[in-house]
């Protein structure tokens, strides 16, 4: 007998069917028995997916919240860096360089620029970036209002639904 996944229980099922449909439609004693057999290991076989993915579900949202504790310490840590470094520089600035051991503290010049208004930019300043995406609520609307639209349609999905 072939191991009792989801898979091999539906097989089953449509070699059973097609049983009956070889027999015009009769259903044997044996047959019967079969497909009783085949119901209850689908529904035995369902509950045990619906566990894996209960478990699976509260495990991603575990880890969800994870990446969010994560991401709050390494925000904490960042801001802590960053005004030690801040004191740092503030001390330099103060005392002018200085040396502890074999560490030096001085600064280094650097440069940035400051753009107020992109807007105000000529062309010759501006990267312009530009996507494209199609706009599938428009073409669903269309589609349904009896429009053609080349390389466009609707596609039915059956979404699994537990209640």
């Amino acid at each position: 007998m072939k191991t009792e996944t989801l898979y091999n229980i539906t097989e089953n099922y449509i070699d059973l069917l097609n049983k009956i449909e070889l027999a015009e439609g009769e259903i044997t004693e044996e047959v019967s028995q079969e497909l009783e057999i085949n119901e209850q290991q689908l529904q035995s076989k369902s509950i045990a997916y619906l566990s894996v993915i209960k478990n699976k579900e509260a495990l991603t949202m575990q880890i969800d919240e994870e990446i969010k504790r994560l991401q709050a310490l390494k925000k904490h840590h960042n801001n802590i860096t960053k005004n030690l470094k801040d004191r740092l520089l503030n001390a330099v600035n103060l005392f002018g360089p200085f040396e502890v051991g074999f560490t030096k503290f001085s600064t280094r010049k650097s440069e940035s620029v400051i753009v107020e208004d992109v807007n105000s930019l000529p062309k010759d300043f501006k990267v312009i970036k530009v996507t494209e995406q199609a706009d599938k609520k428009a073409i669903k609307e269309s589609l349904k209002a009896g429009n053609k639209i080349e390389g466009c349609s609707i596609q039915e999905n059956k979404n699994l639904k537990i209640n």
